[in-house]
């Protein structure tokens, strides 16, 4: 009851925020900076007075947090790590300029801290000592990459999301575009249409419903083959290798499921928090009104762009005040406590977390969440459930698969988290070719593969060595050691969860009560009238929702008094796939042991 009391409470919490999105975004517009500033020092000293003692942080950390947080676009932040980017654009089909960046040779510039000390101008005393002990830096750099043609990796961003997101850390050591480049790939980076380097087109100004129409489809059929052909045709290559987080990752296979050509394009694909089936929402008030009607977005937030004013809040809020609030929505929407990654790491990550889509692409996600299915977007969802019968086995109208079984990418590797509550691994396992490789890594939720502390020790082996095998290489020996010390731990995690896996139907109580199969366990049967009397209620069990009834030899077994019932799977009272009658019920011994969760499905005829 607590637990429900707490989910309205943020479904209304969610409905007056926009309300007060739709409201702030109207006046802020009309505001001088100086009243933003102050805004912004209200809700400094509010926070800092009702919150607990500020988080202690290391000074070069927090120096190199809030320089990457106030870099202003992806060519600044690249500039941060001594890195020089190429901006690129792309036109595709239906007339959206989308915008490629590219980091065309390794590092060339000065050290970190000294751009973050030359950018903000002051720094603490015991920092200036440590740059001026120690010794410069060596940075050999190298010519453009187009004149050596390099391996080419093409890495896209989620849902809500831009370049920014693979570059927004406070160590090039865990930046996966960084890393690629020192070793020596040509490393792209794409844009979806609408984000802050995609909203422009030929065709429609920004501001015009007609510009915001697009969903993961126009993604599918325009943007992703655009890019790629892009890159090849100014890189000279053949094929390239495609990394893709999250959404990154459903729209390129969208892509490759409906472009044939598409599929010699690409020799690797790579998947992180590959997102293509999600289960839902954690909040089940939220996930069960937008499973009921996915157009009730379209009333909230109109046929444009989505929380369009969500800029102007990173504005307004203290900081550290937004990394709460962000905190928050990630938790009550999806359950995600974000523990591996840092302070620090939010607090340069989080406001290069946002960038702008369409409210229709969100629709489209919530039609595949309803409709369990990797499915294009649904144009007549009010007539989409007309003319179902029991069972949902004949309809008058079913929007399009994505026929992702098509896929002839020669490797494919998805790289998911233990715990991320937006990636059905098994669901998208069935949909993808036979040679799909998914590995687990332990703990991780959604944002961790791109942000975690410690996701240059977990990810980027796995994809160095995809990519090595992609191109012929083989792994050097240090890199065969840590995917070594990688599999151990996966393989324990692995296990962990299938022996979860095997007892999921069971409680665990002293003594467990198994359902009667034949030739395990004798004195049991369907309860009837008599069984159900108040002095005989103590010989009954509960299993699935089916009551059974001791009899016989069982009948003296007194321990038989906890009730079990199935924590996943609503089983009606047949027992085997040819109806049994009472006397099929007793058979075998009078020993309940634990059944596994294969024999119970052979039983069933699963």
């Amino acid at each position: 009851m607590i637990a429900y009391r707490n989910e309205w409470m943020t479904f209304f919490v969610s409905i007056f925020l926009i309300f007060l999105e739709c409201v702030v975004h109207i006046f802020t517009f009309c505001l001088p900076r100086p009243i933003i500033q102050m805004c912004y020092r209200i809700s400094a000293r509010v926070f800092n007075y009702f919150s607990a003692p500020p988080v202690i942080l290391d000074p070069k950390q927090e120096l190199i947090a809030h320089c990457v947080a106030d870099a202003d676009d992806f060519s600044d932040l690249c500039a941060l790590f001594g890195y020089a980017a190429e901006e690129h654009v792309v036109q595709t089909k239906d007339g959206y300029l989308l915008g490629l960046h590219r980091l065309p040779a390794k590092r060339t510039g000065p050290d970190l801290i000294d751009m973050c000390a030359r950018k903000t101008g002051h720094i603490s005393p015991e920092i200036e000592k440590e740059i001026l002990d120690s010794p410069p830096p060596d940075f050999p750099g190298v010519d453009p990459l187009s004149q050596d043609k390099r391996p080419v990796v093409y890495l896209h961003h989620g849902l809500l999301m831009n370049s920014e997101v693979w570059v927004c850390l406070t160590s090039a050591e865990r930046c996966i575009p960084f890393q690629l480049v020192e070793a020596g790939y040509d490393v792209w980076l794409g844009n979806n249409r609408g984000n802050k380097y995609s909203k422009k087109s030929t065709k429609y100004p920004p501001n015009s419903v007609e510009f915001w129409d697009f969903s993961m489809d126009e993604f599918a059929f325009h943007d992703i083959p655009a890019s790629i052909e892009y890159i090849l045709r100014v890189t000279g290559q053949e094929t390239l290798s495609y990394v893709g987080f999250s959404q990154g990752t459903a729209q390129a296979l969208a892509a490759l499921s409906v472009h044939h050509v598409l599929n010699q394009r690409v020799n690797c694909f790579i998947g992180l928090a590959p997102a293509m089936s999600p289960a839902g929402l954690s909040n089940t008030i939220v996930d069960s009104l937008v499973r009921a009607s996915p157009t009730v977005l379209f009333l909230a937030f109109g046929r444009g762009a989505i929380l369009n004013s969500a800029p102007i809040w990173q504005t307004i809020f203290y900081r550290p005040l937004y990394i709460k609030v962000i905190d928050w929505a990630i938790d009550q929407l999806f359950g995600w406590k974000c523990e591996n990654m840092s302070y620090t790491s939010k607090l340069a990550a989080y406001p290069h977390l946002y960038s702008f889509t369409s409210v229709k692409s969100v629709v489209h996600w919530f039609q595949i969440i309803r409709n369990k299915s990797f499915q294009m977007y649904d144009n007549d969802m009010g007539t989409a459930k007309f003319g179902s019968f029991r069972g949902g086995r004949y309809r008058f109208y079913k929007p399009a698969k994505f026929p992702t079984r098509n896929i002839r990418v020669p490797n494919i590797l998805l790289l998911y988290g233990g715990v991320d509550s937006l990636v059905d691994i098994d669901v998208m396992l069935k949909e993808l070719p036979k040679h799909t490789k998914a590995i687990p890594v332990p703990h991780y939720e959604h944002l961790d593969f791109l942000w975690a502390d410690d996701a240059s020790e977990k990810v980027l082996p796995h994809v160095f060595a995809a990519l090595k095998r992609a191109n012929g290489e083989e792994p050097t020996p240090s890199e065969r050691q840590k995917l070594s010390k990688l599999q151990e731990e996966e393989a324990k995690e692995m296990s962990r969860k299938g022996q979860q896996a095997a007892n999921a139907d069971y409680e665990p109580v002293s003594k467990t009560f198994v359902p009667p199969i034949p030739g395990e366990q004798e004195g049991w049967k369907l309860a009837d009238k008599k069984d159900r009397k108040k002095g005989a209620k103590k010989r009954t069990k509960t299993f699935a929702g089916t009551e059974y009834a001791l009899g016989g030899a069982a009948a003296a077994n007194a321990e038989f008094e906890i009730p079990i019932s199935s924590k996943k799977e609503n089983h009606s009272h047949r027992l085997y796939k040819d109806e049994p009658d009472d006397n099929d019920l007793e058979h075998g011994d009078d020993l309940a042991r634990p059944v596994s969760r294969s024999t119970w499905d052979a039983v069933e005829g699963r």
